[in-house]
């Protein structure tokens, strides 16, 4: 086989792949602008202090912690220990508002972290929102007599924003298809969906949620395989194109440096702060 020829596999290979992740990347940031809250811009106008870390001790909404890369965390320090009692009872107000992207955590010096999820599957909070938070941990502060510690907020949203951007760029899901007649997989659990169509099945890795995602895409492309072999179906992407040993292994490199990108920002797919922004 000649260089010619061998170049002409590669370069076809390459393109399947592309059309393949090219697609996926655009549903997605299509999902995620058609989700997204346009927020007013609103001058930082109120007082900034720098934040104190404490190591926090208990946290609310299932146990999940404030966490800085993707939280805005307002530390409430007292002259005393604060009763439990009423720092909970001053949060429900600002809980239910926010729902879930609000977190409330002790910390075993007596003060207490309150924290707003800024990143998420539908993008980065409005400047608004943020502001209404900060206003209405400030007001319950004031209440119990609390010193508030803050990050400056125009930084904390651009570094938001900045964030979202990686996000969006990776939040990818590989679909390969398996065609064929009456196919009936049995693949027990594993770290990929399976989805019946019409004319055979559908394994789906969600990229960002899965966890150890080199072994997990090579037991989807495996088990792709298998069930094409033992169905005489045909292994094939989005478009319809076949997808051999060569076109598979170029899709694994991809989301390699994928992972990567993520791991660069302290994110390791699957694990639990993967699963909090991409929820």
């Amino acid at each position: 086989m000649t260089d010619l020829t061998l170049g002409l596999l590669l370069v076809g290979a390459l393109a399947v792949v592309g059309v393949l992740l090219y697609n996926r990347v655009q549903e997605r940031s299509a999902q995620r602008a058609a989700e997204r809250a346009f927020g007013s811009r609103h001058a930082d106008a109120l007082l900034d202090e720098p934040p104190v870390k404490r190591e926090p001790t208990l946290g609310k909404n299932a146990g999940t912690l404030p966490d800085e890369r993707i939280d805005y965390v307002i530390e409430l320090g007292p002259a005393r220990p604060l009763a439990a009692a009423l720092v909970l009872e001053g949060w429900r107000a600002i809980e239910q508002r926010f729902a879930r992207r609000a977190l409330l955590a002790a910390c075993d010096d007596g003060s207490w972290r309150a924290a707003l999820q800024m990143v998420s599957r539908a993008g980065v909070v409005s400047d608004a929102e943020l502001i209404e938070f900060r206003s209405k941990v400030e007001t319950l502060a004031a209440k119990l007599g609390a010193r508030v510690a803050a990050p400056e907020m125009r930084q904390a949203l651009e570094a938001a924003r900045e964030l979202d951007r990686t996000c969006a760029d990776s939040d990818i899901q590989v679909a390969l298809h398996v065609i064929g007649s009456r196919i009936e997989p049995e693949l027990g659990e594993q770290p990929f969906q399976v989805v019946r169509r019409e004319d055979g099945v559908t394994l789906v890795l969600d990229v960002a949620l899965t966890p150890d995602l080199g072994r997990s895409y090579e037991a989807m492309a495996r088990a792709g395989r298998s069930l094409a072999a033992a169905h005489g179906g045909r292994l094939v992407d989005d478009r319809g194109n076949p997808l051999d040993e060569r076109s598979l292994a170029v899709i694994g490199a991809q989301l390699e440096a994928v992972r990567e990108t993520l791991a660069g920002r302290g994110i390791e797919t699957g694990s639990p702060l993967a699963l909090r922004l991409f929820s």
